[in-house]
């Protein structure tokens, strides 16, 4: 028994969702199935946003985003960018509303609230969804493709959307097994590892800040040379840190790993301080309070908790006044203060990754179209390409621009 179907997606997640919505309005009657092999279709989006789903930015650009090539990134975020991107989750009844660094999140502040409208589409539009269909296995033909799931018929289509997504969230569904659907079909690959996930600590102090939060800077050297650094918030924790800085820090950390032993982090709880800037306050602070207690000056820089454990690690005592700290001892709390090193381990893995970089090549990708280069009618969207955005939005509005480039390609290509 075989089913027949215009197109089919691998894939009921953001991209996928989007691709078919898209290629519904430009195709009235296109028969379109999503294939999911979840129970329950939007897992990822339900979580992502501390279950508030953070869609959009409100700016974004080929640089907030890491992995294949600027230019071609550039052109698909062009083809459908951000404003268009709003006004599309308005016109389906989802109100946004801007809040900190330009993230847009639904007014309700609940992810269900974005999931349950793209449904809604999807219904109206007539797209069948099928959970609990795992797809097997893509197989070129003549006229297109066979694809056969775990379970139930197989289908014959035109066009084959790969919106798998990557290997984050595992128990959302993604488990990387579109990267073996690609490669089947030609397709090569860019090592993965997670991206946006929390960092483990070897050491230990840090667990006397857990809970905390605030500004910092993390350097990232290679072999002995800053590679990146990164400005913002971070958040301390049992087992290391977290918060959007370190975040964003750690698909770097992987990537550098992928090919260096030598990678280290360090922390500049000042961030935008230099070490002689510090110091020039430092000697005003001196002059100006010398019965003052170091730790109830540093306390207005940083929170008191961060303050008292730097001086532990420049080994002062806490209870030492800004008059009785020698030259040495000074330049040393400053040093700390600007450029502490921090035992990274590991991070916490694609368990608690927010995506995954690396993943199909993109200059195997049309980006006017999002057509594989080495299969024709092939299409693929979303996480499982070699594009991650930094936090804030931007891999949803990768998810819907890729879609939106596919679906109106796909339309054009059912209708010549």
């Amino acid at each position: 028994m075989r089913d027949v179907t215009d197109v089919v997606i691998v894939g009921g997640g953001a991209a996928g969702l989007a691709t078919a919505i898209f290629t519904a309005r430009s195709v009235p009657g296109v028969r379109i199935t999503c294939l999911d092999g979840a129970r329950r279709i939007g897992a990822k989006i339900l979580v992502s946003g501390g279950s508030r789903c953070n869609v959009t930015n409100r700016i974004v650009t080929e640089r907030d985003f890491w992995g294949g090539s600027p230019r071609l990134v550039r052109n698909v975020l062009r083809a459908f960018p951000a404003d268009r991107a709003a006004d599309f989750f308005r016109s389906l009844g989802v109100a946004l509303h801007e809040e900190d660094d330009g993230k847009l999140f639904p007014d309700t502040n609940r992810s269900r609230t974005v999931l349950d409208a793209l449904l809604a589409e999807t219904a109206r539009l007539g797209i069948a969804i099928e959970c609990g269909r795992r797809v097997a296995d893509v197989r070129r033909q003549v006229d297109g493709f066979l694809v056969i799931p775990d379970s139930g018929p197989e289908l014959s289509a035109r066009v084959v959307v790969l919106a798998t997504g990557g290997r984050s969230l595992p128990k959302t569904g993604s488990d990387g097994f579109g990267y073996e659907l690609a490669a089947r079909l030609g397709h090569g690959y860019v090592d993965t590892t997670p991206a946006l996930a929390p960092l483990v600590l070897g050491d230990t102090w840090h667990q006397a800040v857990a809970g905390v939060s605030h500004a910092a800077r993390l350097m990232l050297r290679v072999d002995g040379r800053t590679a990146i650094h990164l400005d913002g918030s971070l958040l301390w924790t049992h087992v290391g840190a977290s918060g959007p800085v370190v975040l964003n820090l750690s698909r770097h950390w992987h990537r550098a790993r992928l090919k260096s032993a030598a990678v280290d982090v360090a922390i500049s709880v000042c961030p935008g301080e230099t070490f002689e800037s510090l110091e020039a306050w430092w000697l005003e602070q001196e002059r100006e309070r010398p019965r003052a207690q170091v730790a109830t000056v540093l306390a207005a820089r940083v929170p008191a908790a961060v303050a008292a454990t730097w001086i532990d690690i420049a080994g002062l005592g806490r209870d030492t006044t800004m008059a009785h700290v020698g030259r040495d001892e000074r330049r040393r709390l400053i040093h700390a203060l600007v450029d502490t090193p921090l035992d990274v381990r590991d991070s916490r893995g694609y368990g608690y990754a927010e995506v995954t970089a690396g993943g199909v090549p993109l200059d195997e990708i049309d980006s006017a179209t999002m057509e594989s280069r080495v299969c024709a009618g092939l299409y693929l969207v979303g996480e499982l390409l070699d594009v991650d955005g930094r936090l804030g939005g931007f891999n949803f509005q990768w998810s819907w621009s890729s879609g939106w480039v596919a679906g109106h390609a796909i339309a054009r290509a059912l209708t010549t």
